[in-house]
Order: C-alpha cells, then structure tokens, then sequence
C-alpha cells in the first residue's frame, strides 16, 4: 500500500508532468501553422496538450496542402496525403487523409475498375471524348460513329475501325469505353497480338489461367480487339481462339469494336493462310462475323505519333 508521502509525490508529479505537456503546447501554438490546426479540433487543451509532438508534424503537412498548387508539387510524406488528427467518441486519432487533388485524381480513376486492358500504353486507358482531336475531317465519320454507339447502345452494332497507322483509332475507341465506365458498364481492350501470345503461353500451364483469359475477352460487355491483323495467322489462334469468341459474342449480341490497319478485303485474305495452308472458306467466315457484328468504318488520318 502507498503511503501517503509517495501519494503526495506521485500526485506532484503528475502536476509537474501536466504542467509541462500544457507550456510546451501553448508555446506550440505560438506558430500560427500549430494554431490554425487546432482550433480546428473540438477538444479541450488539456487533452490536445499530450499531443504536441504529433500535432506539429501535422501542422506541416496541413500547411504544406494550404498553399500547395498539385500533386506534382507536393511536399508531404506521401504524395497527396496528409498525416492528420480527427476526433472520433472524444478520442483524438491521426490518419492519412487525401487532399482536394488526389481525391479528385481518385474520383476521376475510379471508373477504370470498369475497364480492363491488355498490353494497352496509359495513354490510350486514360483517353477521354474531350481530348478527341477533332481538327481533321477525315476523323468525322469516326467520331459519329461513336457518338451514335453512345446513344444507341446496346441497340447497335460496333465498328471496325480501320485506316492509316498513327491516327489514333485505338484512342477514339478507349475515349468510348471511358463513357461506358462512367455508367458503370464493364469492357475489355486487348492487343491482339500479344494476347495471343500470352493466352498460348499459358495453355501449356495453368488451366484456370488459360480459361479465365479466354473468358475475360469472350463475355465481356464491351469488347475492343486492337490491330487485329497484326498477328501471325495460326489455324489455333483462328479457329480455336478467334472464330469461337466471335461466335459467342454475335449470339449473345455482346457489341465487339476492332481496329486494323487493314480494311475487309486484306483482313480476309491475312486469315486465308496459315503455316497449315489457304483456307479462303474459313477466312471468309469471319469476315462475314465481323460483318454482321461491327460497321466497317475507314480513318485515314495523319499520324498523331510523331
């Protein structure tokens, strides 16, 4: 049991030691940075006086948001956060919050949950209807399209959007899902060639990977195939991968967009040969797929690469 000296000192101490924490936080809040900070938390300073330490770190990063011009200019720990305090059931916490720019990048972003996109450069995920280059007419027929396919869906057919190399087909096309995403809609943009690659590579391995590939591009809502004709014709990759996924989608009336470099007539021959032979019949069919899925629409442009 405590005697009643040690009480005494204890309880002395405790004074001193409150009496200390309470000087070191009203010289603390000599700084206007500190100041405007906490008059801002609906505390009492007995409270807010055990936090000094804490509460001038925040002061920083606070500051540091008040006068900042955008993310690129951010000084805080974590770029577009801020280490702050909140009161939660009369309990001061501390957490990183988003500033008025990330939540804003979040808030723009946050769509792309919708959109999934196979070997496809940020440049083209991030394309929007408002940065559509619409200075040359020979991109009208384009952007018509694509306006009539927002307004009309699902009661329309796709494109197949082919033309020059460089004027941004590929683009156009992702700016039109971004649309969808905002409504929520899902889609998928893959790079051909390189999907294929990929979905061969992984037939040898793990089967739930091969099939959730296959899968992920077969029943998606919205579909684009970018620069179909770029691959090297195989009959697998013709009749075993491309020709059912066709099928499948012009049954269930899953709207499919392409873009090629090729028109019709040389897409039909690019699929007629293969290391096994020509094949014009088979070649023929999917052109006759396309056909009824997606309006073929030409775009020959300058090129925006350079």
């Amino acid at each position: 049991m405590k005697t009643l000296q040690s009480a005494a000192q204890q309880y002395q101490s405790n004074e001193n030691l409150e009496a200390k924490l309470m000087k070191n936080f009203l010289e603390s809040m000599e700084e206007d940075s500190v100041k405007t900070l906490v008059e801002k938390i609906p505390l009492s300073y007995e409270v807010l006086s055990k936090y000094t330490s804490i509460l001038e770190e925040c002061a920083v990063e606070f500051h540091h948001c008040k006068h900042c011009k955008g993310l690129a200019a951010c000084k805080n720990k974590v770029t577009g956060y801020a280490y702050l305090p909140h009161v939660k059931e009369n309990h001061l916490e501390f957490e990183y919050q988003a500033c008025k720019y990330e939540q804003k990048r979040l808030k723009e972003e946050s769509h792309m949950q919708y959109m999934k996109c196979y070997e496809i450069p940020k440049e083209i995920r991030n394309a929007k209807m408002k940065d559509i280059y619409t200075d040359d007419e020979n991109r009208y027929e384009a952007i018509k399209a694509i306006n009539h396919f927002l307004k009309e869906y699902p009661d329309c057919k796709g494109i197949y959007l082919y033309g020059s190399f460089g004027s941004g087909k590929t683009y156009l096309l992702s700016a039109l899902f971004h649309e969808f995403a905002n409504r929520k809609i899902k889609s998928t943009i893959v790079f051909w060639p390189d999907y294929l690659r990929d979905l061969k590579n992984s037939f040898t391995g793990d089967k739930d990977e091969f099939k959730n590939k296959y899968n992920a591009i077969m029943k998606s809502p919205l579909l684009l195939i970018d620069d179909i004709g770029a691959e090297n014709t195989t009959a697998w990759g013709r009749d075993e991968i491309f020709c059912p996924i066709m099928q499948y989608r012009m049954q269930e009336k899953l709207p499919t967009f392409f873009t090629s470099n090729l028109d019709l007539k040389a897409l039909e021959q690019h699929f007629s040969i293969t290391k096994e032979g020509v094949d014009l019949i088979k070649a023929r069919r999917i052109i006759e797929r396309i056909k009824q899925m997606a309006e073929p629409i030409e775009m020959v442009s300058q090129n925006l690469r350079n």
